[in-house]
């Protein structure tokens, strides 16, 4: 741990999507390398207003330069609240409120995520998960509410017109399932949307 007491440990801010939030720890630069703790419970309470959900999974993903994938989501309930953060690497990670009834439905915020900075971000059950890889090597890490079931997990296109989101990597690189999922019209057509 380093030694200094009086640094501030974590800033926060809410998201244009309600219920989300960004984490910005501190992080600690020596001769050896730094240090830093994106999550940390004392300032999770205080920003989102009660304890972090009981973690049942963590997991992590590796991805190449110009990978994007989601925008992911689960059926609620259960739904799956996720906190994530970059170990290593740079990506543009985006929160999209899929909850029918919030009164952000259909907004979005993309945060910028790198190895070196240690931010991470906070989705409650409902809000959909994206992100793009901006450099090879991208390893993103997740706590998880829930644990992975095939069948409660749903995707939407990150390419949907209506919700607009930013693409900030040329010929991007997807899933067949990613590839494949069904715009947030089509998903509430078909009554796939988590409710607020």
């Amino acid at each position: 741990m380093p030694d200094t007491p009086d640094a501030p440990e974590m800033e926060y801010r809410e998201l244009a999507v309600t219920g989300a939030y960004a984490f910005v720890p501190q992080v600690f630069p020596d001769a050896r390398g730094d240090f830093a703790s994106p999550y940390q419970e004392g300032v999770f309470t205080a920003a989102v207003g009660r304890p972090p959900f009981p973690v049942s999974q963590a997991s992590r993903s590796v991805s190449r330069r110009g990978v994007v994938r989601g925008v992911h989501y689960t059926l609620t309930p259960p739904g799956t609240a996720k906190y994530v953060y970059c170990a290593a690497g740079r990506a543009v990670d985006v929160a999209v409120d899929l909850r029918v009834g919030s009164p952000t439905f259909g907004r979005w915020e993309a945060v910028e995520l790198s190895g070196d900075g240690g931010e991470a971000v906070y989705l409650p059950p409902g809000v959909g998960h994206a992100f793009a890889a901006l450099e090879d090597g991208t390893v993103m890490c997740y706590l998880l509410s829930q644990e992975y079931r095939r069948e409660h997990e749903l995707a939407l296109s990150y390419f949907d017109r209506e919700l607009g989101l930013p693409l900030p990597v040329a010929s991007p690189l997807l899933s067949e399932r990613d590839r494949r999922a069904p715009t947030l019209a089509e998903a509430a057509a078909r009554d796939l949307l988590p409710r607020y």
